[in-house]
């Protein structure tokens, strides 16, 4: 144990201080394959206290360090390249639920899925929804903006932050509000949700929290065309509906589903299935019921089911949900893709996106949230065959240009982190980019928190503070 460390674990104990080679090796990579960067070492405070404290230390001591929650990201965004790393898993405390305000304060490391449990007896539930969301925290969240099916309706996270304490990476403790409508003023909260760990640590986080809908209406939609599948999500916006959820599963998805665990009833004969959900007040959900499954039907759906009640729409649910745990069973990795493009050019793009598929002789699964353009392209793989892998990572570059190509972004809800980094270029000019860097400066200036990050190096000039971050960029896709 270095010096650094030895000092760290006088803080937190010395069992929280993991230095161990064997130990470091589940901290290496996130939920992406293809990345693996050891931290010199991990400190995983247990408390606001503590996790104030570490960051004050490791200013003292001029160290770099990245932030990580439950190390459910897919972008590579929370690894460590020789450099310390604060867990923040230990930080589960619900320090309060305000029913009446509709409000919970709570630590960084609570599970997302837990918050909206312990609000279930006040009838309420926290919004945003990953797919991840029985394992990935509250603050993993917030440095990532995340979504989920249901930010169709309710938004993603940054419309359900209303508070954080922030220690940043100077050690300095600020307080972070979102702007009342009567404010004038930066919202300096809204910089700092989605900023990927790399504007300082959040101690503790109030959110909003939504009541329950009086009434919920899943409908499981089969289409033998994948472009009508495509076709009836905008057909579904364009009436004038909001589903709380609008979700397209493709047939590589739907096949794995059904073969696993988590099989959900799917049929697994057409090229598509649109799980749809709506909610709201009982009266008027039926006809916007009848008005989903005429349209589905209008663009080509053989049948539309309904749920019958809350453990059928559970099962539903479960196989979008556990749809990247089946695909296990197609490959030993799975390189999951996240770009955004208009609603309107969703049928097109999967075209785009199947020709590149084949071209590259690689397998592309489609599952993703439809109803605001967020795809999924999800693309099982050996990651230790490296001609396989020379062909997935052609595969998504290609992918993201035609995203880009058609006006749309190259993440939707996974960030940018090391894995996006290559495709800045394409979206950002460099005046924009050096704004990036210049915003980060008001936070860090000396960018000791996850450098290496989001804004390609060369354009923040990093190359101190994480030397290895440039050889990590150099072999991304």
């Amino acid at each position: 144990m270095d010096q650094l460390a030895r000092a760290l674990s006088g803080i937190v104990g010395p069992q929280h201080v993991i230095t161990r080679a064997a130990e470091l090796l589940v901290y290496e990579n996130d939920g992406l394959p293809g990345y693996r960067l050891r931290p010199r070492f991990v400190v995983a405070p247990g408390n606001r206290a503590e996790a104030i404290a570490v960051v004050r230390a490791l200013a003292a001591a001029n160290a770099p360090f990245v932030a990580r929650g439950a190390g459910t990201g897919l972008s590579a965004g929370s690894l460590a390249d020789g450099i310390v790393m604060i867990g923040l898993h230990r930080m589960r405390q619900i320090y309060s639920i305000d029913p009446v305000g509709r409000t919970a304060t709570v630590e960084p490391g609570v599970v997302n899925a837990r918050l909206s449990k312990a609000a279930a007896p006040y009838g309420l539930h926290y919004a945003p929804d990953p797919s991840s969301q029985t394992a990935c925290s509250i603050g993993g969240n917030v440095a990532e903006n995340a979504g989920g099916p249901h930010c169709l309706k309710y938004g993603v996270t940054l419309n359900h932050v209303l508070h954080a304490t922030v220690v940043l990476p100077d050690g300095e403790l600020i307080e972070l509000a979102a702007p009342r409508d009567d404010e004038i003023g930066y919202d300096l909260l809204g910089a700092f949700v989605g900023s990927e760990g790399c504007f300082g640590v959040a101690v503790d986080v109030t959110v909003r929290l939504t009541p329950n809908p009086a009434r919920v209406c899943t409908m499981l939609a089969d289409f033998p065309a994948l472009d009508g599948a495509a076709k009836a999500v905008s057909a579904i916006i364009a009436a004038g509906i909001v589903p709380a959820a609008l979700e397209l599963v493709d047939a590589g998805t739907i096949a794995a589903v059904e073969a696993s665990i988590y099989a959900a009833g799917y049929p697994t004969d057409v090229e598509a299935c649109l799980l749809v959900e709506v909610d709201g007040p009982a009266a008027g959900l039926d006809d916007d019921t009848a008005a989903v499954q005429r349209i589905c039907r209008e663009n080509g759906a053989r049948a539309v089911r309904t749920a019958t009640d809350s453990s059928d729409r559970e099962r539903l649910w479960q196989g979008r949900k556990k749809a990247f745990g089946a695909m296990g069973r197609v490959a030993p990795h799975l390189v999951v893709q996240d770009a955004v493009v208009p609603r309107t050019r969703l049928a097109p793009v999967l075209r785009r996106i199947g020709e590149i598929a084949e071209r590259h002789r690689v397998r592309v699964c489609n599952v993703f949230h439809a109803g605001d353009g967020n795809l999924h392209p999800n693309i099982p793989c050996d990651g230790n065959d490296a001609d396989e892998m020379a062909r997935v990572h052609a595969a998504c570059r290609e992918i993201m240009e035609v995203c880009i190509g058609e006006g749309g972004t190259i993440t939707g809800e996974h960030g940018v982190g090391l894995d996006k980094q290559p495709y800045m270029d394409m979206l950002f000019s460099p005046e924009s980019l050096d704004a990036m860097c210049r915003l980060r400066d008001a936070f860090d200036p000396a960018r000791r928190a996850n450098p290496g990050k989001v804004v390609p190096v060369r354009y923040c000039r990093e190359w101190n503070a994480s030397p290895s971050a440039r050889k990590a960029v150099g072999a991304a896709p």
